[in-house]
């Protein structure tokens, strides 16, 4: 895809820990926005808002299945900012991030949004 990517943007989208929340979330595999509000217990309204800036900052790529919209990382920050990945293996271990992983394999064990 190579798209320019502003680092300014990018740090500024993970500012709000919402977001960074969920794109740890997204290291673990590609989620739907029904995904990300039973895990995080948000309104759609909220993840949807959410998304639509780490889009905007181009971490994210979506693509549409029917109604459902999936969010993925965007893998050319890694070509753009190697370290990104790092930095995000660094923290996922830790609190709210570790909990909010658990509550995600704990989603798809039991409930899936489809």
């Amino acid at each position: 895809m190579n798209i320019q990517i502003q680092e300014f943007e990018l740090f500024k989208a993970i500012s709000e820990e919402i977001r960074l929340r969920i794109v740890i979330l997204l290291t673990e595999r590609e989620l739907c926005v029904c995904d990300v509000m039973k895990v995080l217990d948000l309104p759609q309204s909220s993840v949807s808002r959410h998304m639509a800036k780490l889009k905007s900052a181009k971490m994210v790529i979506d693509r549409r299945d029917g109604k459902w919209v999936h969010y993925r990382l965007n893998g050319d920050i890694n070509n753009y900012l190697p370290s990104f990945d790092t930095m995000l293996l660094q923290i996922k271990d830790r609190q709210p991030y570790q909990s909010d992983r658990d509550k995600l394999s704990i989603h798809f064990l039991t409930n899936n949004c489809k």
